[in-house]
């Protein structure tokens, strides 16, 4: 295999006069798990859907590891996972589908099966029926059929879905292994705490339009740093700040800085100077969830 897991390039998909993707540019790389976040109806399945050759897109470009889905089911070779909630029979076992789904694929032995189940932690319901399974454990077996390919890429639409803490947490952690094993993995998702514990690179869409690409540290850096700081005298400090030109707000925190190291330094040095004790300063990180909302309710 040769070519870059992922390449969209000026994608486009309309519904009569909805344009659900809207010239949209993605670049997944080897090793990478990616995660492509949006609010509902922002085209994030409808990407997905093109990505794996389900849908037809009106323009632009796709290719899966240099091949075009389009073209036909070998484009998908090593290429696994599900769009929106994956689909079994609910009267055959968990490993009755499994060997089912191995089948397709030209049939796959009992200890590959068993490896699976076991990633997934279905092992000791595996031979119950999928219709006895929660929510989460149809989304733990739709992981298990994907995983059953050996794929090089992974791509997974709200894998978490259903599943309560523990589960997530094992989804995180089983997700996060992936690409020791050689797996690439694009991850759709709306919850952003998991999102933010395991992908390197993010993709934010909003209204079919990409408002970010690239790593979470870039995503940070555009919005810039933000500062905690709290002192023996707010209203004086605040002062001091706009003296110095020093952007300040107050809100229920205290006051916050949205500055760079050598304001904050400036105004440190003036705090100590006009004898206003500093209590606590910090750089704030600020979370994927708030930049993601900053994003998806400033464009229009």
């Amino acid at each position: 295999m040769s070519g870059t897991p992922i390449e969209v390039r000026s994608l486009v998909k309309s519904y009569g006069s909805i344009r659900a993707v809207d010239h949209v540019d993605l670049t997944v790389e080897d090793g990478d798990i990616y995660g492509y976040l949006g609010p509902n109806g922002a085209g994030k399945t409808t990407t997905l859907r093109m990505l794996l050759g389900l849908i037809r897109r009106d323009a632009g470009t796709v290719t899966l590891f240099g091949r075009d889905p389009a073209h036909g089911i070998a484009a998908l070779d090593q290429v696994a996972g599900f769009v929106e909630s994956p689909t079994f029979y609910p009267y055959l076992s968990g490993r009755e589908n499994l060997q089912l789904f191995g089948a397709l694929d030209g049939g796959v032995d009992g200890k590959r099966i068993d490896e699976v189940l076991e990633q997934v932690t279905l092992r000791d319901r595996a031979r119950d029926r999928v219709g006895t399974y929660s929510l989460g454990m149809r989304q733990r077996l739709g992981i298990a059929a994907a995983l059953l390919r050996d794929p090089k890429l992974l791509i997974l639409d709200e894998p978490a879905n259903g599943l309560d803490p523990a589960g997530i947490r094992d989804m995180r952690t089983l997700i996060a292994s992936l690409p020791t094993r050689g797996v690439t993995v694009l991850y759709s998702s709306h919850l952003l705490a998991e999102v933010e514990e395991v992908c390197n690179r993010v993709a934010i869409v909003n209204d079919g339009k990409i408002a970010f690409e690239g790593r979470l540290d870039e995503l940070r850096a555009s919005f810039g740093v933000t500062y905690r700081l709290e002192t023996v005298d707010d209203q004086a400090t605040t002062a001091a700040a706009r003296d110095l030109e020093v952007p300040v707000t107050v809100d229920a925190g205290g006051l916050a800085l949205d500055a760079n190291q050598a304001a904050v330094d400036r105004l440190t040095v003036e705090l100590g100077r006009r004898g206003i004790a500093i209590r606590h300063l910090a750089r704030e990180e600020r979370s994927l969830e708030d930049l993601f909302f900053q994003l998806t309710e400033e464009l229009p």
